[in-house]
């Protein structure tokens, strides 16, 4: 169960998106490709540009972190946004793979809600470490499951709408749709999240504190009981036992 302790200890809504460096580091690639392609009309140069952007980002993050982790992390989704725009010719071929990747998401989080194991539980409970206990409250399986509908639709929300600018090759605006229909509408889920979670562990909390008031009455009932049953013993005089002291009385008293 979630102590106090461990309530104190949960990150914010800041710190669960990488705080206001991992906000400026994950936008810094998608601004440099849009404001190189603009500038020069060179998808290449665009490319290369924020591919080194991206590169610089991952060794800055691995040399924070101690781990090259946050490096293969940086560049992992850019150099994927960079081949698909080097494939396909265009520049609007850069957000290609992050419209997919919405619309993934969003079908992965409706469908842990249709299946009974919402996402933004299982999520949460795998990175902070929580037990699962709050899968047997239906309550608490309720709130999850608004929270993870709400991720769901920010993810299809960005799908429709950098769609529409993706069929329209409208490249800059898809930049200010990516960046604007990120960390903003992440906040948004994440504070639902939250709000799951500090229900659930507010109402399994009180269900613990319950079963072990409980579990303390009843252990005072049946040490009350011992000791009742235990004086009740003393103070009634066991009948066979008195018989058998009169019998062997009256038959020393026959023997004299």
């Amino acid at each position: 169960m979630t102590s106090v302790k461990t309530e104190e200890k949960q990150p914010t809504v800041l710190e669960q998106m990488g705080g206001v460096s991992g906000m400026l580091y994950s936008s810094l690639p998608v601004l440099v490709f849009v404001i190189v392609n603009f500038t020069t009309k060179n998808l290449m140069a665009a490319i290369i540009s924020s591919l080194a952007a991206a590169v610089v980002i991952g060794v800055v993050l691995a040399v924070r972190k101690g781990t090259i982790q946050p490096a293969i992390s940086a560049v992992f989704g850019v150099g994927i946004a960079a081949f698909i725009a080097y494939k396909t010719g265009e520049a609007k071929g850069f957000f290609l793979f992050g419209i997919w990747q919405s619309v993934v998401y969003g079908s992965a989080f409706l469908l842990s809600i249709i299946v009974r194991r919402p996402l933004a539980g299982v999520i949460w409970t795998f990175l902070n470490g929580r037990d699962r206990s709050w899968r047997d409250d239906k309550a608490s399986v309720r709130d999850y499951d608004i929270a993870t509908f709400v991720w769901a639709l920010v993810f299809f929300a960005r799908f429709v709408v950098q769609r529409w600018l993706y069929d329209e090759d409208q490249v800059g605006w898809l930049a200010v749709a990516r960046l604007g229909m990120g960390y903003p509408l992440m906040a948004i889920a994440l504070l639902a999240t939250v709000w799951a979670v500090r229900r659930a562990d507010k109402r399994l909390k009180a269900a613990e504190e319950a079963a072990e008031a409980k579990a303390k009455a009843d252990a005072e009932a049946a040490t009350e009981a011992v000791l009742a049953r235990t004086a009740d013993d003393l103070l009634t005089p066991d009948m066979d036992e008195l018989k058998r002291v009169v019998d062997a009385e009256s038959r020393d008293k026959s023997r004299d």
